[in-house]
């Protein structure tokens, strides 16, 4: 395939399978069923949550203790999937306004030339990889965590034991035929692979997000280099154009910023709380597992739930590190360009944009906290602090 048809087989940075599952989540408007899709989380979330408590505060004793971690585990990873629901459902206006710049991007003339289509059709093909590789390690970290349970023999006619689940819950009903511990069991392993589906899908439109500002980061770069590169002479119009353009260009990169940080600082803020207990316990259960009869299905079972939410905080930590650093080129790519060239009427623009580029772009926590890898660091270092504390009250 030529660089020509390979840029027009992409005009857009949102992957085809987000546009497709976004409705099942309650996220997109104009869709019929999306109010019924939203009752199903909120009711789901409530029933499950509930169950995790009734398990929690029925097995409340230090013998349960590893029971009880596992129990934390999967209240919170729960926890987070309808906390980014809720937060895409409140802000989803600021969501579609957000995917409209997108679109407005891809159709703008200022970037349909042969090189600027093709940085932003190479973004788009690096967000459509990087969007099925999380979702394949989402579906495969819930079919190793489950995998054991569902082939498991368990006779569920036995009054004097309890009925293993999935996840550490208890059910508010009786469960005592085959079948319907069987129908619980599937039902309890299709949802949580589709709420699975729901986090690796906030998580991929993060990352698509901050990839399709970055490009546009770019074109602004290589639209400042090219300023006044050369003698000019009766090209003053043009350079006014072309300031004009890039002064355009750059609000819009600041506004689209904004939007992604307004879209995600609350869920970043639950996540950087959840995550380090997630990290911790987990890293707990592989680490209390070794050496148990049963060592390997634990261990294989927690490992990659462990390895997706590791990579989930560091996902949001780099693409906040990722933004910050692209938006200090562009005030370097100022500096740098042939400014002596311009008059000083003209040169001041630059400094405009030099002064607004010292104002870094950030993701942040809560607005507390900016989120750079030196954050992840942070958050490995608290797991790893409260790792050794669980296991000296182990």
């Amino acid at each position: 395939m030529t660089r020509k048809s390979t840029v027009m087989a992409r005009k857009n940075t949102i992957s085809r399978m987000v546009e497709i599952l976004l409705p099942m989540f309650g996220v997109w408007p104009g869709r019929p069923c999306v109010i019924i899709f939203r009752v199903f989380w909120v009711a789901s979330a409530v029933f499950v949550e509930f169950c995790h408590y009734r398990y929690f505060v029925s097995h409340l004793s230090a013998e349960n203790f590893f029971d009880l971690v596992d129990c934390l585990c999967s209240f919170l990873a729960h926890g987070k999937v309808i906390t980014k629901l809720i937060m895409f459902w409140v802000n989803q206006r600021k969501l579609m306004e957000t995917l409209a710049l997108m679109t407005d991007d891809w159709s703008d003339r200022a970037n349909n030339n042969d090189a600027g289509m093709h940085m932003m059709a190479r973004k788009a093909k690096t967000c459509n990889r990087i969007t099925n590789a999380i979702m394949i390690l989402h579906t495969m970290t819930i079919v190793t965590y489950c995998t054991g349970m569902i082939i498991a023999d368990v006779n569920v006619t036995d009054q004097t034991t309890e009925v293993p689940y999935i996840n550490k819950v208890q059910m508010p009903f009786r469960v005592d035929t085959q079948p319907m511990y069987r129908f619980v069991l599937i039902a309890e392993y299709v949802h949580m692979i589709i709420s699975n589906w729901g986090a690796g899908i906030a998580n991929a439109i993060l990352l698509t997000l901050i990839l399709h500002v970055g490009g546009q980061m770019d074109i602004l770069q290589r639209w400042l280099s090219e300023l006044a590169s050369k003698d000019l002479g009766s090209e003053r119009e043009s350079i006014a154009r072309t300031a004009s353009k890039i002064i355009q260009k750059h609000q819009r990169i600041i506004y689209f910023s904004e939007n992604i940080e307004n879209l995600y600082t609350h869920i970043a803020l639950f996540l950087f709380a959840s995550n380090t207990i997630l990290i911790c316990s987990l890293g707990f259960l592989i680490v209390t597992a070794i050496g148990s009869p049963d060592a390997t299905e634990q261990i294989m079972k927690s490992l990659l739930f462990y390895t997706s939410t590791n990579l989930e905080a560091f996902l949001f930590c780099f693409a906040g590190e990722y933004l910050n650093n692209k938006s200090k080129k562009i005030g370097f790519a100022a500096y740098n360009c042939a400014w002596y060239n311009l008059k000083p009427k003209e040169s001041r623009i630059l400094l405009f944009i030099i002064l607004r580029s010292q104002r870094q772009l950030t993701l942040t926590a809560g607005k507390m906290m900016d989120l750079t890898l030196e954050s992840f660091a942070s958050i490995m270092n608290a797991s790893g602090s409260y790792l050794s504390v669980l296991l000296a009250m182990q």
